[in-house]
């Protein structure tokens, strides 16, 4: 089948909307979540385990800058995912799902999740 229609490889000369960008973030922290979800788990049956194993992973925690990093980051895609996932619900429910309300949730997506990414880098710095 051969189409005349123009073909743009170049993704750089691609603009998403502000919501294609928090659908397609929405995707990646959940597969940011997922593969984190090893970095957890470990942590938690060591914790768990005994109460060497819980001193080991809360000095960890506490000392280790890249533990920070990965816990600050695994907070961090949770927010997001979670404020998204709340936005994806409401236009499930038919609310704002026109361009203008869109935009607007997009918005609030974006803001909310700002400030509890700080918080969460607050509380784990």
């Amino acid at each position: 089948m051969n189409s005349k229609r123009p073909v743009n490889l170049d993704l750089s000369t691609i603009h998403f909307p502000l919501p294609a960008l928090t659908s397609i973030t929405h995707r990646i922290t959940g597969v940011i979540l997922f593969v984190g979800l090893i970095f957890a788990f470990w942590a938690l049956g060591k914790s768990l385990s005994s109460p060497a194993g819980f001193d080991a992973v809360s000095h960890t925690l506490a000392d280790n800058f890249l533990a920070k990093l990965i816990a600050w980051g695994l907070l961090s895609a949770l927010a997001f995912h979670f404020v998204a996932g709340i936005k994806h619900l409401f236009m499930d429910a038919d609310f704002g799902v026109t361009l203008e309300g869109g935009v607007k949730k997009a918005k609030m997506t974006v803001v909310i999740s700002a400030v509890l990414i700080i918080l969460a880098g607050v509380w784990v710095w």
